[in-house]
């Protein structure tokens, strides 16, 4: 349903407009003076400056961040809204992922929240399926108009859209099918192309979306240097980097992680492509795998774990964290080795992590030289005003 009138109106503190005056997506609840009318989670409010200055409009959500901006004008947030905003995105993905042309991938983020101006809304495309996950209340009160602009988007080729949500203040969240072609509802699990590569996604029961579509461009580098090299895959998921590794010649992979589930998912995969065969996939702690691993048995490491901090007051330990990992798989690594080493906490910067591994360097008193850097792809934009959407960074060291 659209929501064509504002529920409210936010009036900033002086001198707090700056932020967005240049167009960064978020107000904080510290940034607001005055409140007027009786706005709920998810509805539209108009956003004006101390001097009663119309700034934009957005989705209200009680909390630290108050509003997430959608326009910087009076426009209406109404179903041409999101149809324009979806076929933007679609358009930038057309036009930028090479995959989608030659045929070689078909799995792709569609939105990326504030990368693509819709703060709060992930689209994930898996062949035909489009699967929406909502992090705002907004975005949550406004799926089955995303679901529709989706469908005219892609002009009635999707098979089904399948919004993935969390409780969010008053909302209590579901899992349910928000379009279903004809009425038929598709198997939960497919297989797609990334790269030319075989990968089987559940989108229902799988993490996030079903794949960590964000490691495309990195997985391909791997590809590109495995080859001859016995490969350690730490944190493996679903073993994306392993079947690249595979696929790009490497003698044979390790993939390691504490999910019984993903190590079953892991072997599936590598078995689909033609590579189990050659893979052992163990089911353990990855830190106490890597601690107990014989110094230069592996040529190649990926070291990709999840989010060490989700928030600012963790940072301090999530450094100790990356410091301590990264010195024992540099010790480890054999003499010419490479090491891909990754961090997704959005709060450590590139600089915070890059030291961390420098220090870690240090640590395991070995020469280690940054050969590469990494970040998502462009399938994972980060709006210029909203440089905390560069959440993915990655270095790759040549260890003598």
């Amino acid at each position: 349903m659209d929501k064509k009138t504002s529920n409210g109106r936010i009036y900033l503190k002086k001198g707090k407009d700056q932020s967005l005056l240049r167009c960064h997506p978020w107000v904080f609840s510290g940034a607001v003076a005055k409140i007027e009318g009786e706005p709920e989670n998810g509805d539209i409010v108009e956003v004006f400056s101390s001097e009663k200055n119309l700034l934009g409009k957005g989705h209200f959500q009680k909390g630290s961040i108050m509003v997430r901006m959608l326009v910087w004008d009076d426009s209406q947030i109404n179903s041409a809204f999101w149809l324009a905003s979806i076929q933007r995105a679609f358009n930038q993905r057309t036009a930028t992922l090479a995959g989608l042309k030659d045929g070689t991938t078909d799995c792709y983020r569609l939105v990326h929240g504030e990368g693509d101006f819709l703060p709060g809304l992930i689209v994930d495309i898996y062949k035909n399926v489009a699967v929406m996950q909502t992090h705002s209340a907004g975005m949550y009160a406004s799926r089955e108009a995303i679901a529709e602009a989706l469908r005219k988007v892609y002009n009635d080729s999707l098979l089904a859209v399948y919004s993935k949500s969390t409780p969010i203040g008053t909302f209590k969240g579901d899992d349910d099918y928000l379009y279903l072609k004809d009425g038929v509802r598709p198997e939960p699990e497919t297989v797609v192309l990334e790269n030319g590569c075989r990968f089987a996604v559940d989108w229902e029961k799988g993490q996030k979306t079903g794949f960590f579509l964000d490691q495309r461009d990195n997985r391909a580098l791997v590809y590109r240097m495995a080859k001859g090299k016995k490969v350690l895959n730490l944190f493996c998921y679903t073993g994306g980097f392993s079947v690249y590794a595979m696929k790009g010649g490497a003698t044979g992979c390790t993939s390691v992680d504490s999910s019984q589930i993903a190590i079953d998912a892991c072997r599936n995969n590598l078995k689909i492509n033609g590579f189990d065969s050659q893979c052992q996939c163990i089911c353990t702690d990855a830190i106490e795998y890597l601690r107990n691993v014989p110094k230069d048995e592996y040529q190649l490491m990926v070291v990709d774990p999840p989010a060490f901090a989700k928030h600012l007051s963790a940072k301090p330990n999530a450094l100790r964290a990356y410091k301590k990992l990264n010195a024992m798989a540099i010790e480890k690594v054999s003499a010419g080795g490479i090491v891909f080493t990754f961090s997704c906490s959005q709060v450590v910067d590139k600089n915070d992590f890059a030291l961390a591994v420098f220090s870690a360097a240090a640590l395991a008193r070995r020469k280690v030289r940054i050969i590469g850097r990494m970040t998502q792809p462009s399938d994972h934009p980060v709006d210029i005003c909203h440089p905390e959407g560069e959440y993915l960074k990655g270095l790759i060291l040549y260890v003598e």
